[in-house]
């Protein structure tokens, strides 16, 4: 047999740039990756002519070294390069990118601008709220990932099993003195799970908690500080907010928001996050320049021909979703969040553009959104829509989904305030909106529960503020009290914000009790906003954007004051969570009951009409462990005045049992109390909530002496 020569290898020399030793990196890995001797650095531009590497020591303003791509180290629009006995604790780093200057084109690249990485895993010199250092760039840190999941496994709670609690990182612990870790922190927040769990609610959606920076537009109003404190200008999109961590992760950003995920998870609370895809922090032709514009301007915004911006954001600027270069980033950027952080669920903010083209019109088969909705990582996750924009599209009960994405569904709020409030012309909506909105989506194209059902959220009034103004209070905001919705749909029940008459008093605990018993026995997945179980206020701002103070920070001193309102959330979360008729479709039982069937003052007739303001539902079928029928029924009476109904007749062995009447102060009936004779008087704004229960045994005489 012939003998095959051994070849000779050829070792691939090193080269040396800046004192460096290099080599062409991975092209396919974006972003800054620490690898075994050395960093990969990637990055891609589709129109640049050249690159560098800039390389800082912490907290410096000005590189130590600069180390330019060579040509050879380009394949396609790609730059790679590896940096060999670089110690990823030692260096910070940014690039920059040479190219045309057509601004007519929107091609804008600056060879001087220091620019920031897009795959940036951690973004430095904000690490303090509110505290900047003089810097004069965004720069990136390379991240180690070695946090331990051990045997960790997402809960995949579904849909319907929900019950959404929509908090702010920040102000829901900044005020309160029980945490003993720093307030305002990811750290601050898991020791707030014991509350969480008690509440009973098993998903917690957080505002933005991607790198943003909320000293960028920081300006003072009548000595008042206002700062970006919601967080909806994202600076980095796969960074986790440095200022909310208790401590400084020099290149292990995320662990404290790692421990808080799994903690939350091994408690049976998943976590969402609300991310910002629509628009970035760059802003318009007049806004900063640090990252997008100094890389692919034309590519990563929407512009007009003539090179501006267009604005469905209402910030500036609107990121240009179904390009496939922008699809490909938020792709990877969702995927990171699921396999390094373990997320839950993704609720998408102004989520219609997402499904605009690249001149701005909307498409029936947006790319980006079908890309999600398959996608093999993000399979197991949540995916809500928050299905409208700044630019007049509005996709309530249209949004393309795919059988994956639900909504957020604003007719759900609109509807339901008015009718509450005892608005004409509202109960067949708000029977529509109760049983699931199936006016609005066909359950054959939208997957089993594409309605998240609220009444309150971070945009708008808080639910105390719903029953306390008639008008939004927004001029500490410094516009004028031009922000915020004028369509608030609220009532002050007489008194204009805060009051000590009691009967006012009274009337705002029941209107609140209302609404959350109808919030929690609708169809589809509730979602309330953080505080409002314990009547929390913004005194009366609706659009609490910039006030990083006693106005967005939950005061929890009004958790003893209005514990009643807290134990009735209780109350009606573990009502929800006991009868699945209620969150879900349910075979028919023997009692032969639609599943679904709505009602008026008499049974079987919910043909409402303008001036109704009773309306009564019920909800039937097999019992979730199969051990016999439930039947709820949810009656409702917006009236001012009190209404005598009739309920649907039961057979012989059953009786109606009432568990809820927010007429009582507790809001819920301690004691058994039944409906004689089927009948049930409701008294003026109030709901009570039945149960069909097997008819109690008749007391024999001994028994009642």
């Amino acid at each position: 047999m012939e003998q095959i020569p051994k070849q000779k290898i050829h070792l691939v020399p090193f080269d040396n740039i800046a004192g460096f030793d290099v080599r062409p990196g991975f092209y396919d890995i974006n972003g800054a990756t620490a690898i075994p001797g050395g960093v990969n650095f990637t990055i891609h531009s589709n129109q640049a002519t050249s690159c560098e590497l800039l390389l800082f020591r912490r907290l410096e303003q000005e590189p130590f070294a600069v180390l330019k791509f060579p040509e050879h180290y380009r394949i396609g629009n790609v730059y790679s390069m590896i940096v060999f006995k670089l110690n990823i604790e030692e260096f910070e780093y940014a690039y920059r990118l040479d190219g045309p200057y057509e601004p007519e084109k929107g091609i804008i690249f600056n060879k001087n601008k220091y620019l920031l990485d897009p795959y940036a895993k951690a973004v430095t010199g904000q690490s303090m709220w509110g505290r900047r250092p003089q810097m004069t760039c965004y720069k990136a840190r390379v991240v180690k990932d070695d946090f331990d999941w051990g045997d960790f496994k997402q809960l995949k709670i579904p849909m319907e099993d929900l019950v959404i609690y929509e908090l702010h990182v920040r102000g829901f612990t900044i005020a309160d003195g029980s945490v003993k870790t720093v307030p305002g922190t990811f750290a601050a927040l898991r020791e707030k799970i014991p509350y969480l769990k008690r509440l009973g609610v098993n998903a917690v959606e957080l505002m933005p908690i991607f790198e943003f920076d909320e000293v960028k537009d920081r300006r003072e109003h009548e000595g008042k500080e206002l700062l970006d404190y919601w967080g909806y200008n994202t600076v980095s999109f796969f960074a986790p907010n440095t200022s909310y961590c208790s401590g400084v992760e020099y290149n292990r950003e995320g662990n404290e928001l790692k421990w808080l995920i799994k903690t939350f998870n091994e408690n049976g609370i998943e976590v969402i996050l609300d991310v910002v895809f629509n628009h970035t922090a760059e802003g318009n032709e007049n806004g900063p320049f640090f990252s997008f514009k100094g890389i692919d301007n034309n590519i990563y915004y929407m512009l007009t021909p003539n090179g501006y911006y267009y604005n469905y954001s209402g910030c500036g600027n609107t990121l240009n979703c179904n390009h496939p270069i922008v699809q490909q980033m938020i792709l990877e950027c969702l995927r990171y969040w699921v396999t390094a952080y373990r997320i839950n669920g993704f609720r998408f903010d102004l989520a219609s553009i997402l499904g605009r083209n690249e001149d701005g019109t909307p498409m029936s088969k947006p790319p980006l959104l079908q890309s999600l909705a398959f996608d093999p990582i993000l399979g197991g996750v949540k995916l809500i829509a928050e299905a409208w924009d700044a630019g007049g599209l509005y996709q309530v009960g249209s949004f393309p989904s795919w059988n994956r994405f639900a909504e957020w569904n604003g007719k759900y709020r609109d509807d339901l305030r008015s009718f509450l409030k005892g608005d004409d012309g509202m109960a067949g909506a708000a029977a529509a909106r109760i049983t699931g909105s199936m006016d609005l989506y066909d359950l054959r194209d939208r997957g089993s529960n594409p309605s998240v059902n609220f009444l309150t959220c971070h945009d708008g009034f808080t639910l105390y503020d719903l029953y306390s103004y008639n008008e939004k209070h927004n001029l500490d905001n410094g516009w004028n009290n031009t922000d915020g919705s004028n369509d608030n749909r609220s009532w002050n029940c007489g008194v204009e914000g805060e009051t000590e008459d009691e009967e006012v008093m009274r009337l705002r605990r029941r209107l609140i009790r209302n609404a959350c018993a109808v919030l929690l026995t609708s169809r589809g997945t509730p979602m309330f906003f953080a505080g409002d179980e314990f009547c929390n206020t913004q005194y009366g701002n609706n659009n609490a954007y910039c006030q990083d103070n006693e106005v967005s920070w939950l005061d929890w001193s009004r958790l003893e004051k209005y514990h009643d309102i807290f134990e009735f959330f209780r109350f009606m979360i573990a009502f929800r969570k006991k009868y699945a008729v209620v969150r879900k479709h349910m075979r028919e039982g023997a009692i032969n009951f639609p599943e679904v069937s709505l009602h008026g003052l008499r049974p079987w007739h919910g043909d409402y009409q303008w001036n109704t303001h009773t309306i009564g539902v019920m909800f039937a079928g097999i019992s979730e462990n199969h051990d016999g029928e439930d039947v709820v029924y949810i009656a409702v009476n917006a009236h001012w005045e009190e209404q005598m109904l009739t309920l649907p007749e039961l057979p012989k062995s059953m009786v109606w049992q009432v568990e809820v009447d927010t007429w009582l102060e507790t809001g819920f009936v301690k004691d058994a109390r039944y409906a004689g004779d089927n009948r049930i008087a409701l008294m003026p704004r109030s709901v009570q909530i039945l149960v069909a229960k097997k008819r109690p045994e008749e007391k024999t005489t001994e028994e009642t002496e």
